[in-house]
């Protein structure tokens, strides 16, 4: 029979297994939501913890209930020196206990110089109460060069690139003396040069005792500077490995939820004709920070899965394309003749139609009704000059919500009143009332039901065989197998093969993983 672990003994277990924290059982619902369901968490000093998983895994979460953004319904904390289950109610609170924080979006104030922003709220003073200057610059200098970075500190911190922005942000949270430090995604705007310096620090840091958790999509990373990970899945633990037990392969399989030996290979049924006109070409296409120059053609009446982890560069390769990111290098063609897309509307008047990942941020106007939301794009296309009547207007809107059965009161009911799957199918309208040449769907089934699903996968198809091409991304490798003839591979911001003929989930997850069998 086991007893229950006394906090004496649970002090005795972190000085005998160099636990800096230990997180238990972790439960936080939102309304309608569970985000974490029991979820673990366990950190070692001088080690640096990979926290892995795909969006909606809980990785935030879990990390926001550690640093006093959320309060978790449940579970235990424990923090090594900190006597019994800790509760931080705020990030203040996290500090205290030696737990700091950079985020992706440093935040620190760019108005103020970096020696002021190292400081905030602690100032050295003067024996007359005002800061004392000299000593807050001098050691500012200190803090900065032992972390091997050379800058005036004296000067304000928006004249520093991200890379050092972010630097900044670590030796504040160092000279507080943390012994936890979480890094969240603090690689994803830096480039190879800035990621090697970053990780000079974070080693340095391991070597002083400090833990470090690290949130990150890029695999590459992971197994170049950590010591362990935590995988977790629809805000439960999956498992905690060490990096040597664990191939990218096998955690890819992990992270996805997919086991090996019952992975089942989906093909299409009979061979499919490739239309040998190229609807688009793009050569040496890339933006800084977001994904490396890349090749990508398609054929008419082709569909085109892009696929990799989220992070991988799957929907800022397609946004390059479409010009919602500028291509900063390379060319490309429509139909063979060079075009210059410097922004989306030049996008659509080349024949082009983006439906983007997030639909509420860059899809839905909640409070326009159904037909405004489906001739939005139409319109931006003609120009202010040339406005759609309403009669075309009635026109359209009914002719696309009989087409995709759109379940709506109303052409005049308001978006933000229809479901999550029928929003999706309204936004769909809006391109395909464009009659695009080239359509791109990034995550069009996600979150919603399992019959709007395989609405959707039928369209695709019957896109397709009407001359559309298609460039198709979904987290569901099955979906993809269904509907795609080949498959262009993304792994950290770089296009890195493609795949067609023997198409399989174990195929595809090994390309993935980086070709581990």
């Amino acid at each position: 029979m086991n007893c229950p672990i006394t906090f004496k003994q649970r002090k005795v277990l972190f000085m005998e297994q160099n636990e800096l924290i230990v997180m238990r059982d972790i439960v936080k619902a939102f309304p309608g939501v569970i985000a974490l369901n029991h979820a673990q968490l366990t950190l070692h000093k001088g080690e640096i913890h990979a926290l892995m998983g795909e969006n909606g895994a809980g990785k935030s979460t879990i990390i926001k209930c550690l640093t006093g953004v959320y309060e978790r319904d449940a579970g235990e904390v424990y923090v090594q020196g900190v006597e019994g289950n800790v509760f931080n109610h705020s990030t203040e609170d996290a500090q205290k206990v030696g737990i700091a924080t950079v985020y992706q979006e440093v935040n620190l104030c760019p108005n103020l110089s970096v020696a002021e922003n190292l400081f905030i709220g602690r100032e050295p003073v003067t024996k007359l109460g005002t800061v004392d200057w000299r000593t807050m610059n001098k050691r500012a200098k200190e803090i900065m060069t032992g972390l091997g970075i050379s800058i005036d500190v004296t000067v304000a911190l928006e004249n520093y690139s991200l890379a050092i922005q972010q630097m900044i942000a670590i030796a504040r949270a160092v000279d507080m003396e943390c012994k936890v430090l979480i890094l969240d995604e603090p690689t994803s705007s830096l480039d190879d040069n800035e990621v090697e310096k970053l990780f000079n620090v974070m080693r340095d840091l391991k070597a002083k005792g400090v833990g470090i958790i690290f949130v990150t999509h890029f695999l590459e990373q992971v197994y170049a500077v950590c010591d362990r990970i935590t995988v977790m899945r629809n805000g439960s633990f999956v498992g905690d490995y060490s990096i040597s037990e664990l191939p990218r392969v096998k955690l890819v399989a992990a992270m996805l939820g997919k086991d090996f030996d019952d992975l089942a290979a989906i093909k299409p049924e009979g061979n499919v004709e490739i239309n040998p006109e190229i609807m688009l070409k793009a050569e040496g296409l890339s933006h800084k920070g977001t994904v490396k120059p890349f090749d990508f053609e398609i054929h008419k009446g082709e569909v085109v899965g892009v696929t990799g982890l989220l992070g991988s560069g799957r929907s800022e390769m397609v946004r390059c394309i479409y010009g919602a990111d500028k291509a900063q290098t390379g060319k490309e063609y429509i139909k063979g003749k060079e075009i210059n897309i410097k922004a989306p509307i030049d996008a659509i008047k080349e024949g082009m139609a983006y439906l983007p990942d997030d639909r509420k941020a860059d899809g839905c106007i909640g409070d326009l009704s159904v037909r405004d939301n489906i001739i939005l794009a139409l319109q931006a296309r003609n120009g202010m000059f040339k406005k759609v009547s309403r009669a075309k207007q009635i026109e359209i809107a009914d002719k696309f919500i009989d087409m995709l059965q759109i379940k709506t009161a109303s052409r005049e009911t308001p978006l933000s009143q229809l479901s999550g799957g029928n929003q999706q199918k309204v936004i769909l309208a809006r391109w395909l009332c464009t009659h695009p040449d080239f359509l791109i769907l990034d995550e069009p089934t996600r979150g919603i039901d399992i019959g709007t699903k395989t609405e959707f996968q039928k369209l695709i198809l019957q896109f397709a065989q009407e001359g559309m091409s298609v460039v198709f991304i979904s987290s569901e490798i099955e979906e993809m197998l269904r509907t795609c003839t080949r498959m262009c591979v993304m792994r950290d911001g770089e296009k890195v093969g493609e795949i067609d003929g023997d198409m399989t989930q174990e195929s595809v997850m090994s390309a993935i993983a980086g070709g581990e069998k």
